[in-house]
């Protein structure tokens, strides 16, 4: 779970580098000479991390890949200057099967909430649509989905560098709270689109999914993270970071059951010879994790820990006992018995 959810994460962060890698071509064929620190400032990143892409820019280009294929730079921290540009600085001519796997790609994007301006992809894709079927493109453009208020807000606080108040609903803690945050940045994790921001709160770099975001206020003052936590794009990207603080249940799954393990972090430790699982998992809140494990029935058993046993064997004889109430009043609805949802949160 840990390897795929990383695996996903990885590929977004290689995404974002491989994009600013393509833009710096003509950004520094525009400013000759330009030295590292001012062009690190301009382009949002450590004067580190430009010396680290500039090293990997000096080894990409064209098939082939010999002296005369690569990109040519000469660069120090004092000057930095493109020799060769290896035809980046051109506008390209799309294949129809580039131009189709660039509209997959944007319809894709622009779906998940805060990843693109939702109006600019929209145009993007029908430009796009346009060309490939060879007709001249003339707007007007078919309006875009309407913008949740909350994302827009996010967005316009990450372009202005403010400070945000989010109240935001936790899946893992079933609350909701409300807290002030310096975002960095939205990243996508497993197919979901987070802030990631430092939260004042918990002083530490947080990840927050847009859809859960239930309000959101642009404050008028300036996000002030810390400077090596801004630079750090890969802050928290772990979802499910093993933190001993948190509580862990053991669990052991049926054999039939296996599935839960791809569908929550949990983290294989056994298998038993009928094929039975022994397995762990963190969980922030007692009530939220009995819950949850009350959904699956008898196909999962809570081995421990012993709060946790006693929770869910509690909330068993409870929804017994209503079932029981039920029985001996076939009349009676649910309201009359008392009934108690305790399906999966």
């Amino acid at each position: 779970m840990r390897d795929r959810k990383g695996g996903a994460a990885t590929g977004s962060r290689l995404s974002t580098r491989l994009s600013r890698l393509l833009n710096m071509v003509p950004y520094f064929q525009a400013n000759p000479g330009i030295s590292a620190a001012e062009a690190a400032a301009e382009l949002g990143v450590t004067t580190k991390q430009l010396m680290s892409d500039l090293n990997q820019l000096w080894m990409c280009g064209l098939p082939g890949y010999g002296p005369g294929d690569l990109i040519d730079l000469s660069f120090s921290e004092e000057s930095i200057e493109v020799t060769f540009s290896a035809g980046i600085d051109r506008p390209l001519r799309l294949t129809s099967l580039e131009a189709t796997a660039l509209l997959v790609a944007l319809r894709s994007i622009a779906d998940l909430p805060g990843m693109v301006d939702p109006s600019a992809a929209h145009s993007a894709i029908a430009k796009i649509e346009s060309a490939i079927s060879g007709r001249k493109f003339e707007g007007p453009v078919a309006p875009a989905p309407v913008e949740a208020p909350s994302v827009a807000t996010v967005r316009s606080a990450l372009a202005n560098d403010h400070a945000l108040c989010l109240v935001y609903y936790s899946a893992s803690r079933d609350e909701v709270s409300e807290r002030v945050v310096d975002p960095l940045r939205i990243v996508l994790v497993d197919n979901n689109s987070y802030l990631q921001a430092w939260c004042r709160q918990a002083e530490g770099v947080r990840l927050f999914r847009l859809d859960r975001i239930e309000a959101a206020t642009e404050l008028d003052e300036p996000a002030r993270p810390p400077v090596d936590v801004a630079a750090d794009e890969t802050a928290a990207l772990d979802l499910f970071v093993d933190d001993p603080a948190v509580p862990l249940a053991r669990l052991l799954i049926r054999a039939d059951y296996g599935w839960v393990l791809d569908q929550y972090p949990m983290h294989k430790v056994t298998v038993h010879p009928d094929g039975g699982i022994e397995a762990t998992m963190r969980f922030a809140t007692l009530e939220w994790m009995a819950r949850l494990l009350l959904g699956f029935g008898s196909g999962v058993t809570v081995l421990g820990p012993p709060e946790l046993v006693t929770a869910v064997r509690d909330r068993s004889s409870s929804a017994l006992a209503a079932y029981a109430a039920l029985a001996q009043d076939g009349s009676a609805g649910y309201a009359t018995a008392g009934f108690e949802e305790v399906g999966p949160a």
